[in-house]
């Protein structure tokens, strides 16, 4: 396995449901990348924002933006991931995507979807766990609302990375901030959240904040992240696997099994 993984975070201003617009400024953001990186994380609905016109922006499991994504991963040979509107099997989703070098798809749909906007009314919750397992290192990916259950996240799967990716509100920023560390502490493992900048349609603003923490919840990153840009978090496997080994907190975790 490669025992560094290193990761860069785009933070963005979404255009309103302009995916032409979002993926011009994606391109832009990602050329400026200076340095090799084995993973570029987009936010949550990158291509759209938190938008709930699913019927009009929705596309399918294999559309065009997919497309984009695997000829961009083998492009940059880098690892790319982040959210879609998705419509399949006669359902609309709210999918992740992480698409490596060499062409894998992983995907994964949000589990919590938000109700107090009404996610819960137009795309339909996922209900798998999904483990991604890229350059050795074991990902579990997560959307946005996820994060406020740390059930569905418990590492009972000996996970190294849990991957948010959101449009969370300046409102409730410093319940982004929190979680994303206690996600890392009460796991010992790294914990990423992409978060998205700006004010949308709706009058949301969002912050950013997007940031990695290691496995004791020591922050990687630049704090309040608050503009448009890249942050970028080198994570050691060794490092992270020595102390889960003198600490050994796992261990002690409660079992249980887990209905949806």
């Amino acid at each position: 396995m490669d025992q560094e993984l290193n990761v860069a975070l785009l933070q963005l201003d979404l255009v309103w449901q302009d995916p032409v617009a979002n993926i011009e400024q994606i391109e832009n953001l990602i050329s400026q990348i200076d340095q090799a990186v084995d993973l570029i994380v987009l936010p949550e609905m990158f291509t759209t924002g938190f938008s709930m016109d699913a019927r009009n922006l929705a596309q399918p499991d294999l559309g065009p933006t997919l497309g984009w994504m695997i000829g961009l991963a083998a492009s940059r040979q880098s690892a790319i991931c982040g959210s879609l509107i998705i419509e399949a099997e006669g359902n609309y989703y709210n999918r992740f995507y992480l698409v490596t070098p060499s062409g894998e798809v992983h995907r994964y749909d949000k589990r919590h979807t938000f109700t107090l906007a009404g996610e819960d009314r137009v795309y339909k919750s996922g209900q798998d766990q999904v483990l991604i397992e890229y350059k050795g290192w074991r990902i579990l990916p997560q959307i946005c609302y996820d994060l406020r259950f740390p059930v569905w996240v418990r590492n009972t799967m000996e996970y190294d990375l849990v991957l948010y990716v959101a449009n969370w509100p300046g409102k409730r920023i410093l319940a982004w901030d929190s979680l994303l560390r206690a996600r890392a502490i009460e796991n010992m493992a790294y914990c990423i959240g992409v978060n998205r900048v700006g004010v949308d349609a709706n009058g949301h603003h969002y912050p950013g904040h997007s940031a990695a923490y290691d496995e004791l919840g020591a922050i990687l990153t630049e704090e309040q992240f608050e503009v448009s840009g890249i942050q970028y978090a080198l994570l050691d496997h060794s490092k992270m696997h020595s102390t889960r080994q003198k600490l050994r907190f796992l261990d002690d975790r409660d079992r249980f099994s887990l209905q949806v």
